[in-house]
């Protein structure tokens, strides 16, 4: 248990609460900054800066959350643009941001050739800074993705976790830099790994509406909700959640009772109006998506087309809050739970 005047206890404050910087050795990950930080409550999350400053790992009392895919690790400098490349380098980690041009396959779109999910993840951030104080962890980053004659955006992420507190807080602020309107489409894309995803494991959305993506998909629409074990040859399968929401808030969340803990992705939907569940259960290939966004991952061509489109002004910017909460209990569960039915 900690105690009130630990301080007396430690020489460097580093021995409870940390952020450390790294950069990796080898491979096509070598180069690349990581930010470890330890709350010293219990919670650990690792910041990749040079991929959009997002949350590659999380785990909570040395309980991993997160699902790396095969490729591990690998530097902006190995991104391939072209059609589907984007999974040459989709590291997914915890949390993987995609945007702000495209959300979705790659598309077509006034005239541009657009790559998966947007090329945002896939940019280094400059203008770091972080710290350790009374008040907890904080980390800010500008992660700026811009051509010439073409869209200019500039994101400035802050990562703050609260001491004491199981949780870490992202606000992001998307500016838009051109002299021109620009897409705004954005999706936080969390991915839920093994050992906290597992057949024991249960999947919390308030869903009001769910709408299958694909075929495959609404064969199984039923059983959106079930966590399966790994499966041979298993066909991914998406879900579009319009998510009920309580003054504004809502949440997807995963719970294992064998572990005792689970995860939370809690936003504002007048922010992330758009829920997706990515379902995922192949043998290797074993993770859960829950992912806010401002637009479902249908592509850009498709947002236009139905007028789901959303933009920002030349100059204008958007203020864009997440919160990922440790459930650190079955009754902290149970809240959760009974917001569902």
């Amino acid at each position: 248990m900690r105690k009130n005047n630990e301080r007396k206890y430690i020489g460097h404050l580093s021995q409870v609460e940390r952020i450390e910087e790294h950069v990796l050795k080898g491979g096509k990950g070598d180069g690349m900054r990581l930010l470890e930080v330890n709350n010293g409550n219990g919670l650990q999350f690792t910041v990749s800066l040079d991929r959009c400053a997002d949350l590659s790992r999380l785990s909570f009392k040395g309980v991993n959350f997160g699902y790396f895919t095969p490729c591990g690790y690998v530097a902006p400098s190995y991104y391939d643009a072209e059609g589907f490349g984007f999974l040459k380098s989709f590291t997914a980690g915890f949390m993987t941001t995609c945007g702000f041009n495209n959300v979705g396959g790659p598309c077509e779109a006034d005239g541009e050739k657009l790559p998966q999910h947007g090329t945002i993840s896939n940019t280094p951030a400059e203008n770091v800074s972080y710290w350790t104080d009374e008040k907890g962890q904080h980390i800010i980053a500008d992660i700026r993705q811009a051509q010439l004659f073409g869209n200019q955006y500039l994101l400035r992420r802050k990562i703050d976790c609260p001491k004491g507190e199981n949780y870490i807080d992202i606000t992001d602020t998307i500016v838009n830099e051109s002299a021109r309107p620009a897409p705004m489409m954005l999706l936080y894309h969390c991915n839920i790994g093994y050992p906290l995803l597992t057949e024991d494991a249960e999947l919390y959305i308030p869903s009001a509406k769910c709408e299958p993506s694909g075929e495959w998909a609404a064969k199984n629409v039923d059983t959106w909700n079930k966590v399966l074990p790994p499966q041979e040859g298993f066909e991914e399968q998406c879900y579009f959640h319009k998510v009920k929401d309580e003054k504004r808030k809502s949440f997807g969340a995963i719970f294992n009772p064998e572990e005792g803990m689970g995860v939370a992705i809690e936003f504002d939907t007048t922010e992330l109006d758009c829920l997706t569940e990515w379902k995922m259960m192949g043998e290797i290939e074993y993770v859960m998506g829950i992912e806010p966004g401002n637009s479902y991952p249908i592509g850009r061509a498709k947002a236009k087309e139905n007028n789901t489109l959303k933009m920002l002004a030349s100059g204008e910017e958007k203020t864009v809050k997440l919160r990922v909460r440790i459930i650190e209990n079955e009754e902290q569960a149970n809240a959760y739970k009974s917001k569902i039915n």
